[in-house]
Formats: structure tokens, sequence, C-alpha cells
């Protein structure tokens, strides 16, 4: 509704043109011809798309948490900054996993020299029996002394075994306590640029702190939501466009990369990802970005801009007001400041109800209206009180097109613009008309 004001403001900027013009004549009428603008209306297919609205995420990207609870004594990167696979991050405080590994150290150590005591005295005790084995065969060793010989080495042998699983066990717990020692020092996983600090000198972190972000910018991933409907459409590998005001005019062209299979539970929807080449780095991590997927196009039909079409405030209905009379060897002159061409008329005008074949972000395919006809794109408003007459200005699609994407301040600059052309039109003509008198 805003844009529509906006346009009728424009619509009466132009027809005070024309009321200018007609006012110089004499004011030969006493209701004046109202100024619109045309454009001639296309035949050919509209492109079916979908615009949706994507989140942007690097291609690899991560959050780095610590994985001990310590003191930061250390940050070694900031912001921004390019990191290696494996480069230190952050360092904190290890005083108390060093003082953990040394006792555990010293623990394996121990274990250690029980193992080898319990195994020197199992040699020993095996070497008594083989001896008390030997005397047993030559009758000089009773029964009941080999046998206790035996039951000493095998309880030795079992010993021996307990020491080798302590040792053993104290190895594990020296490794864990290295590898605590290891983590105070956070390191980056992947490589990829630095951004989302949040670790300073002297914070206390812990295992569930983010510290940083770290993402490969080279290679984006954005990510959008398709609906059920547009599940039945949408395909990967369909083109797709990317646009943000964030990178002006600029458009980054790629295809649907993969759509996950599985629909949310609670919305029924589905996440859809593409992949971009990131040159120039215009998109960033946590970016919103405008994404117009298309896949197809309708059939033939008359194409119009979307600003054409005009519900009719008594008939109710959608249309587009024609200048039939005019045809396309019609001869629109431009001014001397090449800005606007020059109007014709005053020629019929007349209303025209329409069927919608598809809609368009800018252009709709319609029926009810052949192609080449000079449609109104501004001004409307002035000719829905049953004017049957206008002026007409031609202009080039692009022109209108470009005025559909115009955001409100662009339309009030070019109404103020306009205005002020006027009055100065005005004065000099009261220069002109004085100096004559």
């Amino acid at each position: 509704m805003r844009y529509l004001l906006l346009i009728s403001a424009i619509s009466f900027s132009l027809v005070g043109c024309s009321n200018s013009d007609q006012n110089n004549q004499g004011n030969q009428r006493s209701r004046p011809v109202p100024t619109v603008e045309t454009v001639v209306s296309q035949y050919g297919s509209l492109p079916l798309e979908e615009r949706l609205n994507g989140s942007v995420k690097a291609f690899n990207q991560t959050d780095i948490y610590a994985e001990v609870s310590a003191p930061v004594i250390e940050v070694m990167v900031n912001n921004g900054d390019e990191v290696r696979a494996g480069q230190a991050l952050v360092r904190l405080r290890d005083l108390e996993a060093r003082e953990r590994l040394a006792q555990a150290e010293a623990n394996l150590q121990i274990n250690q020299a029980q193992l080898r005591q319990t195994t020197a005295r199992l040699d020993q005790q095996k070497t008594q029996l083989d001896r008390a084995k030997q005397l047993a065969s030559r009758d000089m060793q009773s029964q009941s002394e080999l046998e206790q010989l035996q039951a000493e080495v095998m309880a030795l042998e079992a010993t021996r075994q307990l020491n080798e699983a302590q040792v053993r066990q104290a190895q594990s717990i020296m490794n864990e306590r290295s590898n605590e020692l290891d983590v105070t020092v956070v390191k980056a996983p992947i490589s990829g640029i630095v951004g989302q600090r949040n670790a300073e000198v002297g914070q206390q972190v812990s295992a569930n702190a983010r510290l940083f972000q770290i993402g490969d910018l080279s290679q984006m991933r954005i990510e959008v939501t398709l609906t059920e409907r547009m599940l039945s459409q949408i395909r990967t590998g369909m083109r797709a466009q990317i646009s943000s005001p964030a990178f002006g005019d600029s458009v980054i062209t790629a295809t649907v990369s993969r759509i996950s299979p599985f629909l949310n539970p609670v919305t029924h929807t589905a996440t859809a990802e593409i992949e971009v080449s990131n040159e120039g780095l215009l998109l960033r991590p946590g970016m919103f970005v405008s994404v117009d997927i298309f896949y197809g196009d309708t059939e033939l039909a008359t194409l119009v801009p979307n600003n054409a079409i005009y519900r009719h405030p008594r008939e109710g209905y959608e249309g587009i007001y024609v200048a039939p009379s005019l045809g396309q060897e019609l001869n629109f002159a431009y001014s001397d400041d090449q800005e606007i061409p020059q109007m014709v008329g005053p020629t019929a005008v007349e209303f025209r109800r329409i069927e919608i074949v598809a809609r368009g972000r800018m252009v709709t395919a319609i029926r009810g209206v052949d192609p080449q006809t000079h449609i109104v794109t501004l001004g409307q408003n002035l000719l829905s009180d049953g004017s049957e007459t206008a002026r007409v200005r031609q202009v080039e699609w692009d022109h209108i097109l470009n005025l559909q994407q115009m955001q409100s301040r662009d339309l009030i600059r070019i109404i103020q613009e306009r205005s002020a052309r006027r009055v100065d039109d005005d004065e000099r003509t009261s220069s002109s008309h004085s100096a004559l008198n």
C-alpha cells in the first residue's frame, strides 16, 4: 500500500506537468487530461521461482571450546586471523595439570619397580624349583618340599600378572594426565579464519564456554527452509541466485546442492543447502540473504510489469488500462535533456479485465490483453474516475522495473526532484512573461 501511495504521488506530479501545459493554452478544457506512463506488453514465458530467506555459514565452520576448566594466561590469535589446523590459539594455566602428571609418572615408576621386584623373585623361585626337581629325581628331595616350591612359583606368577596390570593402569592414568596437560593449549582443529573471539587473559573458562569460531570463508553454505509444497517443485541441481543489499547489484549464481530427506516433525519443513564459492568475500557467516530458486517456466502468455495491474475501485476486480489506438510505429521523441520522452495525445484509454497466469516478483503473465499493446504502468488512479483519454509518455521496461525495485526513500526523492523541477520551470516561464510585458 505504501508503494501504491508513493506511485500515486509521482502520478500527480506527472499530471501537474500536464496541467501547466493546458493552463498555458488557455485552459480550454474544464477537466484536465491526466498524464500516464506506458510500456509495451511482451510475449513469452515467465520463469517460475521461489524467493526464500537464507542463512550463510562457512563451508567448514566449527565452534572452539576448552576441554578443561582453567584461567586463560595467553591468547595467541584475534578475530580475522588465518590459522592452520593444529595451530595454538589459547594457553590455559597448566600448573595443576603438571602436578597431576608428575604424580601419575611417580605412580607408574612405583608399579614398574614392583613388577621388576616380583619378576626377580619369580626367576629365583623357578631356579630353586628346577634344582629341587633334579634332586627329587635322584630321591634327594622330598615330594612335599617340591610341591611347596611349585606353589610359591605359582603365587609369584600371579603377583607378577597383578603388577603388570598395575603398570598398565598407571600408564593409562599417566597418558590421561599428559592429555590433560596438552589440552591446556587450545588448538585449531581445522584451517580457516578466526571469528567470534570470546577469550581474554585472566578469564576463567570451562568446557561449555565458546572461545572462538573458525571457518573456511573461501567456500560458503547457504541454508534455506522448504515447505512441503516447495519440495514437490524444487530439486537438487536447480539454479539459484543469491542477493543482498550488503553487496549492491552483485548477484551470485549457484545451484541447489542438497535437500534433507527428513522433515521437521513440528514445522513439516526441510532444509536445503546451496554451496557457493565466496570470491571477494561478499558472503559472511551469519548473514541473511535472499535466495531465488528457479524451478521452471510458465506457459506462453502476455507479460506485463507488476505495477501495471490495478484493482478498479468501482469494479472490484483486477485489470489493466490500455491505450489501444497507439501503434508500435508511433514515434515517442525524447526531450532535449534525454531524461524522459515527450508526451503524445490525448489518446483513448480503457480498462480491461485480465486473468493472471503466474505472478513473479517483478513481472506477471496474464490473459486478456494482447502482446505489443501500450499498457499503463503509472497513473491508473487518475483514470479510475471515468477518464476515457490521457496523455501518454512511453517508457522503457528497464525504467519501470528499476522503479519497482526502489525503496520508499528513493521514490520520495524522485517526487521531490520533479516538484523542484516544476517550480523552476514555472519561475522561468513567469520571468519570460514579465520580460515580454
